[in-house]
């Protein structure tokens, strides 16, 4: 891959799976990273000084919920002042609830929406305008997923169908997706690129003690976190730098139109 020596990347939901092992590939590639979560990313940050000595890229580790604005502003202010630039965004932290229509509540579908949704838009514009817009480049990926373009796939436990990814989390991830082709069309012509990676089954705790009908699948195992790191770099580095308004499915098959 291109190398990303000297950028700086904000990933969200850093502390383990996706967000964790984008953290790691894009340290690999040299970039400096700033780690944001509401949970600690303590162990995120001492893999990726222990394992990774010789990239010069630093760590800087941030606890926050994204779902407040003013938060935010503070983050991209602080990120700015140490490193002097904000060259990479990628908006990964998310909730699932997974009850039905039925039985979900008002409150898990605010905190979905919220978490995805909202807080992608606040981590979006506040690190576009000013900070991408004045240097005149910058990299918006957003993790959203398969739920977003198929309504959230089967999936069983315990032997009965159940636990599909609720309707606040498929409404709030293709809403990421709607959100990624509009920032797209909008900052192009500043130099940004803005695209969406929609995983598939992949083992984070989100689908722990989960089973899905893999059989079905083309690619018939469950993906990985650093399957999903690897488009995360892809869409980091300059050979996508004509790749916007994209939405890349890295789901084994499992969503093939």
């Amino acid at each position: 891959m291109a190398s990303l020596q000297g950028k700086v990347a904000i990933i969200t939901g850093a502390s383990r799976g996706i967000g964790a092992a984008s953290a790691r590939a894009l340290a690999k590639e040299g970039a400096h990273v700033v780690l944001v979560d509401i949970l600690d990313c303590h162990e995120t940050a001492s893999l990726i000084e222990s394992t990774q000595a010789n990239v010069r890229g630093d760590v800087m580790s941030v606890c926050i919920d994204i779902q407040d604005r003013g938060v935010i502003q503070q983050l991209m202010k602080d990120v700015y002042s140490r490193f002097g630039s904000i060259d990479i965004v990628v908006n990964n932290a998310g909730t699932c609830s997974r009850l039905d229509l039925e039985d979900i509540t008002e409150e898990m579908w605010a905190r979905d929406i919220n978490t995805n949704l909202r807080g992608t838009f606040f981590m979006t514009k506040e690190a576009i305008y000013p900070y991408m817009k004045d240097q005149g480049s910058g990299k918006i990926i957003n993790v959203s997923s398969i739920s977003g373009i198929m309504g959230g796939p089967l999936s069983f436990h315990d032997g009965k169908k159940s636990a599909r990814s609720g309707p606040a989390y498929a409404a709030s991830k293709g809403g990421v997706i709607a959100l990624t082709k509009w920032v797209a069309k909008e900052v192009g012509a500043l130099g940004i690129t803005c695209n969406s990676i929609a995983p598939g089954p992949i083992k984070t705790e989100i689908t722990k003690d989960l089973d899905y009908p893999l059989s079905n699948q083309v690619i018939n195992r469950m993906g990985d976190p650093e399957d999903i790191a690897g488009a995360v770099v892809y869409f980091a580095s300059s050979y996508s730098d004509y790749v916007t308004g994209e939405v890349l499915k890295v789901c084994g098959g499992s969503a093939i139109g």
